[in-house]
Parts: structure tokens; sequence; C-alpha cells
């Protein structure tokens, strides 16, 4: 031990912040969380958006690969407040006809769903279904950091994980198949034929085949309030409505986990990282935006497909070639014409998220970084394409560009929630190109956000690899799950 209050300390109290923090603490530090906002949470937080009552998501709300988590499984969240709620269907697709093809816990069911694909999928999916708790722990990482665990396995997965969707959708002669495909891939926010998409695309797949596509009981805020009170638990200090503008304003520690973006790690950090490392940091590119909405609505969605009506989340793009055009026109610096629709109806299975009879509907759409407009209307006109009277049972709404998105985390440079772009290698190699992204060239200051791989969602595994990272190079030990 040293002679300071705290072992480590982490600036952010984000899934990753929060998870870097309990890595520590279960290690035997002494660790302290620090807060800009006056609630932990980051991207994961729950708040009073529109009306009394309405408990919405600011930014993530459903969450495959927290469920997933190779770390957050093994920890006991649940004793501190966190149920994961399923929906009877993970993901619907809707179609003009009135029909949709689901993402389904059953491959059967799935399958099915896909007419005269069901076959191909099955043959996509199949050699991996049994495999996800190796499998995870073997990309949810930094590709360069050691050897992976089952290589042979991670081997047969990048054959197909490294494959642009495009090229992946060829396996499908039809077109459910292919906008189902299409519209998993659209989460990484770049054109379909970037590498990697398709790596994407399967694993949201495979993590819906094992554990659905869950929401926390009570919303997102409640999976943050969880790993802070584990943190609690285990002795961790958590300080929020604290700002941090320098790392010389914390606390004497032997080691700082940031949970931040590149360009304020270099801000934070000042003159203890190299001039030529800090400038890589400030070059880092944000990648496109969001555009939000949040809804109180009267009554559920009136989906014109049955699947819909039952789904936690609703992907809105009818044919491959929509969604492919609504992303390449943002790669593109243009908002989308019809843009392609993320939707989450967490109200579905959690009844505590809005008065009695009454819903939430979370929804975005992708448009370029720092764009200034309102896509209020064509999302509107997108919904209304698939449910019929669904501007009829909007109570209010709370629209956020990515100003808005940006002011309520910092993290979401210009409206990014994905804290970098993802296209090309930027996915995997990132914030810049080198073995173990957590490092900095400062053996004391580490970076844990989604700016370094496996990159954006609520998984954790970021703060958990620069976790593991500074308890082998700073304290000497393994620090394992």
């Amino acid at each position: 031990m040293t002679g300071t209050e705290f072992d480590a300390v982490v600036v952010g109290t984000g899934p990753n912040g929060l998870t870097a923090a309990v890595t520590l603490a279960r290690a035997g530090l002494r660790v302290a969380a620090y807060e800009a906002a006056d609630t932990v949470g980051g991207g994961a937080r729950t708040e009073w958006l529109t009306l009394p009552g309405f408990r919405h998501d600011p930014c993530s709300a459903v969450h495959p690969l927290g469920a997933g988590s190779p770390v957050l499984r093994g920890w006991p969240l649940h004793d501190h407040g966190l149920t994961w709620l399923d929906p009877d269907v993970a993901l619907a697709h809707p179609f003009p006809d009135g029909s949709a093809a689901v993402l389904d816990r059953s491959v059967t069911r799935t399958a099915a769903s896909l007419g005269a694909d069901a076959e191909p999928y099955r043959r996509l999916v199949g050699p991996f279904l049994r495999d996800w708790d190796d499998l995870a722990a073997d990309v949810l990482r930094a590709p360069l950091d050691g050897l992976p665990r089952h290589p042979l396995l991670l081997a047969r997965f990048g054959l197909r994980a490294a494959q642009p969707v495009a090229l992946l959708a060829r396996r499908f002669g039809g077109p459910r198949a292919r906008a189902l495909l299409a519209g998993l891939g659209g989460h990484v926010m770049a054109p379909l034929t970037t590498p990697a998409t398709g790596g994407v695309a399967l694993l949201f797949a495979l993590a819906a085949h094992r554990f659905s596509w869950p929401a926390p009981q009570g919303g997102s805020r409640r999976l943050s309030e969880a790993l802070s009170g584990y943190l609690r638990v285990l002795g961790g200090k958590v300080f929020t409505g604290h700002l941090v503008a320098s790392l010389d304003e914390l606390p004497a520690a032997r080691a700082y986990l940031l949970d931040v973006t590149p360009r304020a790690l270099a801000a934070l950090a000042g003159a203890r990282l190299p001039d030529r490392y800090a400038r890589r940091l400030r070059a880092y590119r944000p990648g496109p935006a969001v555009f939000k909405l949040d809804y109180a609505l009267a009554g559920p969605v009136p989906w014109t497909a049955p699947e819909c009506r039952r789904a936690g989340t609703v992907h809105v793009g009818p044919s491959y070639a929509e969604i492919d055009a609504s992303l390449r026109a943002v790669h593109r610096g243009r908002a989308p014409e019809v843009p392609y629709l993320i939707a989450a109806q967490p109200s579905l299975a959690d009844p505590t998220r809005a008065p009695a009879g009454q819903h939430v509907l979370w929804v975005y759409a992708h448009v370029p970084n720092g764009w200034t407009g309102d896509l209020t209307g064509p999302v509107e006109a997108q919904l209304e394409r698939f449910a019929p009277g669904f501007r009829d049972l909007v109570l209010a709404r709370a629209a956020a560009g990515p100003a808005e998105v940006a002011r309520r985390n910092p993290n979401n440079l210009g409206g990014d929630i994905g804290n970098g772009r993802a296209d090309g290698l930027r996915l995997l190699l990132r914030p810049v190109p080198v073995p173990v992204p957590y490092a900095t060239p400062d053996p004391a200051v580490f970076l844990c956000s989604a700016a370094t791989p496996p990159g954006p969602g609520v998984h954790g595994m970021c703060g958990y690899h620069a976790a593991r990272t500074a308890l082998r190079r700073v304290f000497g030990v393994d620090g394992g799950p």
C-alpha cells in the first residue's frame, strides 16, 4: 500500500468507468470515482424528459451486450437492484405488407420469419450458438493485446466477422433476411460496405439467441446504480457533482483511469503526455451523430405488424437498399431523407416506466456529426408508415439533436454516441493503433472509455480491460474476473 488516500482514481462513472473501478476494488485496492454530473451513469441514466411518471433513458436503453458481458454477468449486481427484463420478442423488423422478421431467443422462430432464407440463417449462426462465453471473451477485447483464449473458435468467427454486411448479405436470396442483417449492422453507424460491420451484426444476433435483448427494470440507471452500489460495498468511494479539469486536482494515486474522450484525456493529463501522443488524441475523429426522440404515449405503438407490438426493439427500414441509402447519406455529410430508425419499447415489459396503460418510446436516427437541423418530421413519417395513427397517441415528446445529446453526456462529441468513428479499422484499433490501447505513455494514466476496444455498447469491457492493464503494470497483480 502507498501512503496516499487512494490507490487508484477513476474519472467518469459511465458503465466503463464503474466497471473499471469495481475491477480495481475487487483486487483489494482503495478506489475513488469522480463524476461531473449529480448522478452516476454517463450514457446509462434514466430521467423524466417529458411528463411526470414517464421514465426515459436519455442515451442507452436496451443492452444485449450488457446481459451477455463476460465480466458483468459474473458480478452480484442483482443484489444491488439490477433485474434484466426480457421482452416477448427481442427485435422485430417490419415490412410494408404488415409482416415482420424477428430476432428471437429461438433460432427456429427467427429462421421461420425469414422465409426461404431460414436455412442460410441457421448456417450463419449455428456454428457459434453454444460458444457465447468463449467467443465473447475473445471478441470483446483489444485484438492485439495478448493471445486469444480460444484461437480456433475466434478464427472461425473472424472469417465471417471481418466481412462487411454487404458481403455477408449475399448469403441470403430474399429481402427479409437482407434487411434484418442490414438493420443489425446499422448500429455501427457506418456504410454497410465497411469491414467488420458483418461481425457486429452477427454478434448482436448471437446475443439475442443467448440472452434476448433485455433492458434493466426501472431503466438504464438501475445498471449504473447497481455497479456503484457494488463498488461502495467493496470499499470504493463515489464523488458526484465534481467536474475534473485536470489530473492535478485529484488526490495522489498510483493509477488514474479516465472514462472520457481521447481529446478530454489530452486536456486532463496535460504535460504528463508527450506532445506527439497528445496531438494524436486531439486529432481523434468523432463519428456520426444521432437525432433522438423520447415519447410519452397514451397507448402502445399501433404497429401494423403484430410481432412489433411484442418486441423490445424495432428496426424501421423496410429494405437493405433503404437502410444502406440512409447510412450512406450520413457518411457523406447529409441527413437522410428517409431515416433508418432504431426504436425501443421498454414499457412493454416494464410497467414501471409509464403510468398505467401508457407507454414510453425511445427512437433515434443517424445524422452527421454536429448537425443542427430538426429530423422530427421525417422520423414521425417513418413511424406512421409502419404504425398508422402513431401521432394521435403522442402526449409529449423530447427531441435531442446532436448538441443536446452532447450536452447530456460530454463523451458524445457532436452527438456521437459511439465515442469515435467506427469505419475501416477504427472500431478495432482505437484511439491509436497500438497493441495495448488502454495504456498511455504516462505509466500511471489509462484510458477506459468506449474510445478503446471493443468500443461502444453497454458491456463494461473497455473499463475491465483498462483496469486489468493497470493492475498488471502498476500493482503487479492479475485481477481476474
